[in-house]
């Protein structure tokens, strides 16, 4: 599996699972779902290394944590631009965002381990 293609799947898989434990977070298709997982790859392509280059002297301050507080704008972004599709907010982008890293990681481990 590409890096890509892992992305793409903790994105949708975290979003999915935590509409389940989260009420506020609405998924009205599975389409919008597959869009919101594409929007999101594409915000984190052209807008994370521009915000990430911006928060530069918090992200050094607080360690790198920062980072997740872009991730979850970046949530929050692609969350605008899909319809039939919401996020319910900052925290549950945060909690989106630290969640996607996790799962990320598990499944790029995950595919190490299958070579």
């Amino acid at each position: 599996m590409t890096k890509l293609f892992i992305k793409y799947i903790s994105i949708i898989l975290t979003i999915y699972l935590l509409s389940f434990v989260s009420h506020t977070i609405y998924i009205g298709s599975t389409q919008a779902l597959l869009i919101m997982g594409l929007v999101l790859l594409a915000v984190n392509f052209l807008l994370k290394p521009i915000l990430l280059l911006i928060t530069l002297p918090a992200s050094l301050l607080t360690f790198g944590l920062f980072s997740f507080i872009v991730n979850a704008w970046t949530i929050m972004i692609a969350d605008y631009f899909v319809t039939d599709f919401s996020m319910g907010g900052f925290i549950n982008s945060l909690l989106a965002a630290f969640i996607i890293v996790i799962i990320h990681h598990m499944l790029k481990d995950m595919n190490k381990g299958s070579i």
